[in-house]
């Protein structure tokens, strides 16, 4: 490699380690004049980066964001912390996303130092991935309906209900929203004429139209998709009033499944639902606060039926 050469990928470097560098401070690292830091920036902006400079009080050299995606010069502990996280990307929720993640780290392997590919490998092999109960979601379905939210494009596709029912379902497509369990679609169902959540893992046969549509007032995805995962595949419904601050009622629960309200400063209303009443009692004690059971009366006979059962279980264990 030719002192030039090394000196510029120094200097790509040091341009994406912080937002702005004056001339004489990458002169005075690289042991060079500013002059010879111009032509260097010049070679660069040849190879594809975007390296930007503005003048005056406060300007320098910056490496801006560019249409195409040129080469990456990482150091040691960045390659590795690449390489690990290809890896662990095959544990996620989207098909297709682990080969592409095996790909580029082979790729990524073929170039590393045998000094770095020996510290991925030791982290592999002393790392396990436990098996989560995720959905996935094919990879091109995804980007499909990502494509058809962002461009305002009707989509058709076969739909599994939760009984099962297979389903021909023409949309207009808002948003995407990831739970962290599954990916859902909030969108218009034309047939319907109604807001409508899908989950992506029960889709079939996913194809964007051509036919473009303005896009209507439409409620906030998130809450929309929240409400409906928390409440409409359920036969019980629970509210529940919880003597606690919105804040610390939220920092112990997660409000993917619940929807709270602050009734005043100290009271929170909690509403849940689940297939058992035995479960949302639990859930609530689970809070670690004070509670009381608002709707429906059985919850509270759920909830006696449970502390009999737990202190039966003390007893024996005594």
């Amino acid at each position: 490699m030719s002192d030039t050469t090394a000196r510029v990928l120094r200097l790509l470097s040091l341009l994406q380690q912080r937002p702005v560098w004056t001339g004489p401070e990458l002169a005075e690292r690289l042991g060079v004049t500013t002059r010879s830091i111009r032509r260097d920036v010049e070679r660069l902006r040849g190879l594809g980066y975007p390296v930007h400079a503005t003048q005056g009080l406060g300007g320098g050299y910056q490496l801006g964001q560019g249409r195409d995606l040129p080469p990456l010069l990482l150091d040691d502990e960045e390659a590795v912390a690449i390489a690990v996280s290809l890896r662990l990307a095959a544990g996620g929720t989207v098909t297709g996303a682990s080969e592409a993640a095996l790909s580029t780290l082979a790729k990524l392997d073929q170039v590393m130092p045998p000094r770095l590919r020996s510290e991925v490998k030791a982290i592999h092999q002393s790392t396990e991935t436990l098996r989560s109960n995720t959905d996935l979601v094919d990879g091109d379905v995804l980007l499909t309906l990502a494509k058809a939210c962002r461009d305002l494009i009707r989509v058709r596709f076969g739909y599994d209900a939760r009984d099962g029912a297979a389903t021909e379902r023409w949309v207009e497509p808002i948003r995407l929203v990831a739970t962290g369990r599954r990916w859902y679609l909030m969108a218009w169902c034309v047939d319907r004429e109604d807001w409508r959540t899908f989950r992506l893992d029960r889709m079939r046969s996913v194809a964007a139209s051509t036919w473009r549509f303005k896009p209507r007032d439409h409620p906030d995805p998130v809450e929309f998709v929240k409400d409906a995962i928390s409440r409409a595949p359920y036969s019980s419904h629970a509210q529940v009033r919880i003597n606690a601050s919105l804040e610390e009622v939220s920092s112990r629960i997660d409000d993917r499944w619940v929807t709270l309200t602050a009734i005043d400063a100290s009271t929170t209303l909690l509403e849940a639902s689940a297939d058992s009443l035995d479960h949302l009692a639990f859930y609530c004690v689970m809070t670690g606060l004070e509670c009381e059971f608002v709707h429906p009366p059985e919850l509270a006979a759920a909830a006696s039926a449970l502390a009999t059962r737990l202190s039966e279980a003390v007893r024996a264990s005594a």
